[in-house]
C-alpha cells in the first residue's frame, strides 16, 4: 500500500554535505552538554527511597510536592500511578549507609506519612523501598552494557546481511540518534529513569529498522538492469525516494501513538515517550541524511556489491 508516489527521484544525496555538518554540529552540541550538564539521573540510579501511598479519593500531587519541601531532601518527585489515588513519592538518597538502609527508610518513610496525613487522614502507605548507592552504580553499568551488546549485535547482524561499508553506516547513525536523545535529556535536565533507558534501547532498534528497509532497497536497485546506468547517489536517491511512502505510513503510526503516551500517559510515561518521540524523528533523519551520505564516504561502488559473473570456457572438442 502506498499514500503516495514520486514522479522523479529527490536528490538527497546532493544535501549530504549539509546534512552532514548539520548532524556533526548537534552531535558536539549533545556530547557538550552531556559533559557540562551532565545527566539527571532517577532514584533508580543515585540511590533513595521509593513509597507509595494511596488516598480515598484523588491527591492534589502539588500539595503533596510543597509539603515534603519541607523535609529540604532537595528534588522530591511526585508522580501519580495512572489515577490520583496512587502516588508514588521518591526521595533521593542522604549518603545513607548500606547497612541502615532498612532503618533508614523506616524512618524517613515514618516521616513522610506523618507530614501527608496533616493535609489527609486517610493517606495510606502500600509500599516502601530503600535503593542503595550500589544498587545504583550496578544499573548504570548495566545499562552500558546493554547499549553496548545491542550496538555490537547491529553491527554483526548488518555485517552478515550486507557489508561493512552498511554496518559502519548504521552504527554511527546508530549512535548518532543514541547521543541526541540523552543531550535532550541533558541540555534540560529530564529526569533520566529507567523507563527511559528502556525507551533508547527502543530506539537502536527501530532505527536500526528504518536504515535496513532503506539499505535491501539500495542493494536491490545495484543489481537491477535499469540502474547500470546510473551513478552510486543516483541509486541510492532512488532507493529513499521509493521507501518514502512506506517511511510515512510505519512512522507516522507510531510516532500517533507514541506522542499519544507523551500526552496522556501521566509522569510515569512522560521520560520512555520523550525518548521514543525524538529517537523516532532522529531515526528517520539519520537513516536518510546520515547513513546514507556516509556509504558514499566509505566509497559504495557497484563492484562491493555485485561481484561480477565468470564466464565459462568452452571445452574444445
Amino acid at each position: 500500500m502506498e499514500l503516495f508516489r514520486f514522479k522523479k527521484d529527490i536528490p538527497f544525496m546532493s544535501w549530504g554535505k549539509i546534512t552532514t555538518a548539520i548532524s556533526l554540529i548537534t552531535f558536539i552540541l549533545a556530547v557538550f552538554f552531556l559533559i557540562f550538564k551532565g545527566l539527571n539521573f532517577s532514584v533508580e540510579f543515585t540511590g533513595g527511597t521509593v513509597m507509595q501511598v494511596s488516598y480515598k479519593e484523588g491527591a492534589d500531587l502539588n500539595q503533596i510536592r510543597n509539603r515534603l519541601q519541607t523535609l529540604q531532601m532537595g528534588d522530591v518527585q511526585v508522580q501519580a500511578l495512572g489515577t490520583t489515588k496512587d502516588v508514588m513519592i521518591r526521595l533521593p538518597n542522604k549518603n545513607t549507609a548500606e547497612n541502615d538502609s532498612k532503618d533508614a527508610a523506616a524512618a524517613l518513610s515514618n516521616q513522610v506519612m506523618e507530614l501527608l496525613k496533616q493535609d489527609n487522614p486517610s493517606v495510606e502507605m502500600t509500599q516502601v523501598e530503600f535503593i542503595g548507592p550500589q544498587v545504583g552504580e550496578e544499573l548504570v553499568t548495566h545499562g552500558l552494557a546493554a547499549i553496548a551488546m545491542v550496538c555490537i549485535g547491529i553491527i554483526i547482524y548488518l555485517s552478515l546481511r550486507f557489508e561493512w561499508r552498511f554496518a559502519l553506516a548504521a552504527i554511527i547513525a546508530n549512535m548518532h540518534d543514541v547521543i541526541i536523545i540523552l543531550g535532550f535529556f541533558a541540555f534540560f535536565q529530564w529526569e533520566f529513569s529507567l523507563t527511559v533507558l528502556a525507551g533508547v534501547l527502543a530506539v537502536l532498534g527501530y532505527s536500526v529498522n528504518e536504515a535496513v528497509v532503506i539499505f535491501d532497497r539500495i542493494r536491490e536497485n545495484f543489481r537491477k538492469p535499469s540502474m547500470r546506468g546510473k551513478s552510486v547517489p543516483q541509486v541510492i536517491d532512488n532507493a529513499i525516494t521509493a521507501t518514502m511512502s512506506r517511511t510515512a505510513i510505519t512512522h507516522g503510526s507510531t510516532e500517533a501513538m507514541v506522542i499519544s503516551m507523551l500526552l496522556f500517559g501521566g509522569d510515569a510515561l512522560h521520560g520512555f515517550s520523550m525518548a521514543l518521540t525524538i529517537g523516532i524523528l532522529f531515526g528517520i533523519y539519520s537513516s536518510v541524511l546520515v547513513a546514507s551520505p556516509l556509504l558514499l564516504m566509505f566509497r559504495l561502488s557497484r563492484e562491493s556489491l555485485v561481484k561480477p559473473q565468470k564466464r565459462k570456457e568452452e571445452a574444445v572438442v
